[in-house]
């Protein structure tokens, strides 16, 4: 069985999002539900999507993003990505994520950037 969890790593007011070997509608409601308590409860002005274990995302996923990207626009924030591989960026390229979202190579330009 895969592992489907998700992690987070707080870097003062970024919010780092670990996501699994495959992001879709199974966990999507998860992930939705973990990220709405720690954006409220904490002052977070910066979410990064770690995609380095990622190798499977649907529409779901490309739903969360934008949620995301809206919810930290409407705050003064900002959303992006590292660690996308060559299948999840067609994704992305295709729902348009990649006008919205910055990539980056490494988390540390990511949370730089």
């Amino acid at each position: 069985m895969t592992e489907q969890t998700f992690t987070y790593e707080a870097r003062g007011q970024v919010l780092v999002i670990h996501l699994p070997k495959e992001l879709d509608h199974h966990n999507s409601r998860n992930l939705k539900y973990e990220t709405d308590l720690l954006l409220s409860e904490n002052y977070i002005n910066k979410v990064v999507f770690d995609f380095s274990r990622t190798e499977f995302m649907d529409s779901s996923g490309i739903g969360i993003l934008l949620n995301r990207y809206k919810q930290m626009a409407r705050s003064g924030g900002s959303v992006a990505l590292y660690g996308v591989n060559a299948q999840v960026g067609r994704v992305l390229t295709i729902g348009g994520i990649g006008k919205l979202m910055e990539h980056f190579d490494s988390k540390e330009a990511a949370i730089a950037g």
